[in-house]
């Protein structure tokens, strides 16, 4: 019988249940006690949540992602990361204004879950399972072509048993299962002794960013920009879609909502911040490394920035700082994608909708300690097997739907609870939420084939999985109609 039987021996039908909202003030309430499974501390100023964002989000698509991208755009590169930096502060104007009102550890899922309901929620949190997870497995993934490119300098390297899963002729990558081995183990130390750890790994691969960018505008060459657009606008819309999920940071700092002090105030900030570092830095370094390369050098290259350090430079202590100093700021974007993702599950476990394993916290490292080695493993087996460009492109797909579903987030809030406090609000509304949803919509619609059917296989097994475990266990579903309604009294 498919239906959940509420705490006074009613039923919710699966329609009505799918639509429930979950009101704002009982998040905050259920996220300050977490059904006595343990809380989260709070100890992130603004500064901590902006190098949670930073951290998360610089790095990745530009040491990672050049050898796969510049083929598809050519020069204009830089422009899909301005296309993709433009996308997402679209939404990340939204998010502000979401964590804001909304602080609590759920993200866009408990944006949704207010707003849209918990069908909808649902699939948001699913989107974000697969965004966090799949972004994680893809940057480790990028380490072990640092760590590999690292030792050919010194006329070394890595069997290739141990440097590429089976479809690269492979066994195992193992230097990305180490990485995310060794994010998973200091990240269940604890969230304070994390973002200590991550805000010095931050200043460091600022550092080299800085640091490449001076040394590859020495061999700067204004002709490797004509023709500008060799494949096209297609393939800077393209290539756009496929480096957009170097932009989930701010996604990230907004999973920190509990354990930030003044999360009201400062995750907006934070968010709006770290949103202006990154696309500045994207572009910088993207301009560079084509100004110092002709766009088809790049293709089929691995770490692309320390091999044209090399060719520039001919030091090898040069390569060797950069590139361990990658590998350290690649190992920080799995540190604080992975610590997103433990505070998603955290959420969607405290509403019953995913094992409750996930919700419990440990009282001595204020972490869920269980969750954290469960997300982590399933993370070092996927980056240990999958390639790159497959993990990359699934990645964007889910980051894209979530964003979108933030917009809309926005405008049903503004039109439902008007009153509400807000401690940020999207300017120009309703037109930026509006715009931030088409330009997801868009982006998306540029993704391959294949790309939609894997999305689309893994909404099913959402699906199975919701009406299999979370449809029984919701607690929002157990409620009977009057107490759903008193849990929504008070709004404004």
């Amino acid at each position: 019988m498919n239906t959940t039987t509420g705490t006074t021996g009613q039923a919710t039908a699966l329609g009505p249940q799918l639509r429930r909202r979950k009101s704002i003030n009982s998040m905050v309430r259920e996220a300050e006690s977490n059904a006595g499974r343990g809380t989260l501390r709070r100890s992130f100023g603004v500064f901590q949540l902006t190098m949670i964002s930073v951290g998360a989000t610089l790095g990745t698509g530009i040491l990672v992602i050049l050898g796969e991208t510049v083929p598809v755009a050519g020069p204009a590169i830089w422009i899909s990361f301005v296309i993709a930096g433009i996308t997402a502060l679209l939404s990340a104007v939204s998010y502000a204004e979401m964590a804001g009102m909304v602080p609590v550890s759920g993200s866009s899922y408990s944006y949704s879950y207010a707003t849209m309901g918990e069908g909808i929620a649902w699939v948001c949190g699913w989107c974000l399972v697969l965004e966090y997870a799949v972004s994680v497995a893809a940057v480790a993934v990028g380490a072990g072509e640092y760590v590999n490119e690292t030792l050919r300098v010194f006329g070394m390297g890595l069997p290739d048993a141990l440097a590429g899963g089976p479809s690269e002729g492979g066994v195992v990558n193992l230097p990305a299962l180490i990485v995310v081995v060794l994010a998973t183990l200091l990240l269940a130390r604890g969230a304070r002794e994390s973002a200590i750890a991550n805000t010095i790994i931050v200043a460091i691969k600022t550092g080299i960013l800085i640091f490449f960018s001076i040394v590859a505008f020495t061999a700067f060459d204004a002709g490797h920009f004509e023709p500008l657009l060799p494949m096209g606008a297609a393939g800077v819309t393209a290539a756009a879609s496929s480096v957009f999920f170097s932009y989930i940071g701010f996604d990230a700092a907004s999973t920190a909502g509990e354990e930030a002090k003044n999360p009201k105030r400062d995750l907006p900030r934070a968010i709006l911040l770290s949103m202006l570092i990154v696309t500045t830095a994207y572009v910088l370094v993207a301009v560079s490394a084509i100004g110092a390369r002709e766009w088809n050098w790049f293709d089929g290259t691995e770490a692309a920035l320390v091999q044209i350090l090399a060719e520039l430079t001919g030091q090898k202590w040069v390569v060797l700082l950069f590139a361990a100093s990658a590998v350290l700021a690649i190992g920080s974007v799995v540190l604080t994608v992975l610590y997103g993702q433990t505070r998603i599950l955290l959420t969607m476990s405290r509403d019953g909708l995913v094992p409750p394993v996930f919700a419990k916290v440990s009282a001595r490292t204020g972490t869920p300690l269980a969750g954290t080695f469960i997300t982590g493993g399933l993370i070092a087996i996927t980056a240990a097997f999958i390639p790159l460009g497959a993990l990359a492109d699934a990645t964007s797909i889910g980051t894209l739907f979530a964003f979108g579903l933030v917009g809309v987030s926005v405008i049903y809030l503004r039109r439902k609870q008007p009153l509400a406090e807000r401690t940020f609000k999207v300017p120009f509304y309703p037109v930026t939420p509006i715009l931030g949803v088409a330009a997801c919509a868009f982006l998306m619609s540029q993704l391959s084939w294949h790309t939609w059917t894997v999305f689309g296989l893994w909404m099913l097994v959402g699906a199975a999985i919701y009406l299999g475990y979370g449809r029984r266990r919701s607690r929002l579903g157990q409620l009977s109609k009057q107490e759903y309604i008193d849990s929504h009294l008070g709004e404004k």
